[in-house]
């Protein structure tokens, strides 16, 4: 027997679908949450009955009445950062109607973030970006902690594996990330070296994120790469 719980979950993840896709067949839905179809005519009628204007198209399926807009979906910090992160490299497309459309979308989303969670994901639109690279041979999976280490103000503790494959142990203060393409790249502050140094994501053995915080860095992401071009051309 299924409990309410499931249940409420069931009719939840159907008001989505709705909410979705234009229209929506009982044999659609029934597949999709392993449910029979009698099921789901009685979580249609049970969101019916809690004022959900949903229309019935005899023959075709359920969509909801024209004009009705439900409450806006809610985003994690990292769901929104993985937006943003992909708004880097939709910003890079050539047709200017695509990045138009998807720029807009994202600030639709943007504006139904919670307060501080809208003022990080802003925080990490300015420092992200995308630059060349042909380097491609390894991977990495902590670009999602250290975004939400650079928000937070976080440190970091890394083991880093240098090309010669020496490790060394090092605290850091994320200040941005950015992609070659073919790998990611972070920007921080080496308390090791005492100063900004880039870090290959695919390089970091071992990433702890500390409780420890730092002060905000005044410094921005296009003044950084700015100083380093001046370094290299003297």
């Amino acid at each position: 027997m299924q409990t309410e719980t499931s249940r409420l979950s069931r009719i939840v993840a159907i008001l989505t679908q709705l909410q979705t896709r234009r229209l929506s067949t009982a044999t659609y839905l029934s597949e999709k949450f392993n449910v029979s179809i009698r099921t789901i005519y009685r979580d249609i009628r049970c969101l019916q009955d809690g004022g959900i204007p949903i229309f019935t198209q005899e023959g075709k399926g359920y969509s909801l009445v024209d004009g009705y807009s439900l409450p806006p979906i809610s985003f994690t910090e990292s769901q929104a950062n993985a937006l943003i992160t992909a708004e880097q490299l939709v910003l890079r497309n050539k047709d200017t109607s695509f990045v138009n459309e998807y720029s807009d979308a994202v600030t639709k989303i943007k504006s139904v973030l919670k307060s501080n969670t809208k003022d990080n994901v802003n925080l990490l639109s300015e420092r992200i970006a995308i630059r060349n690279n042909i380097e491609s041979d390894r991977s990495s999976n902590n670009l999602s902690s250290i975004q939400l280490a650079l928000t937070g103000f976080k440190l970091l503790e890394i083991v880093y594996v240098a090309e010669d494959n020496a490790e060394t142990s090092r605290v850091l203060e994320p200040f941005a990330v950015y992609s070659t393409q073919d790998n990611w790249l972070m920007i921080a502050f080496c308390r090791l070296r005492n100063e900004y140094r880039s870090f290959r994501l695919d390089r970091i053995k071992h990433l702890t994120v500390l409780t420890q915080t730092f002060d905000p860095h005044k410094l921005t992401l296009p003044e950084y790469f700015q100083l380093c071009k001046e370094k290299s051309n003297p």
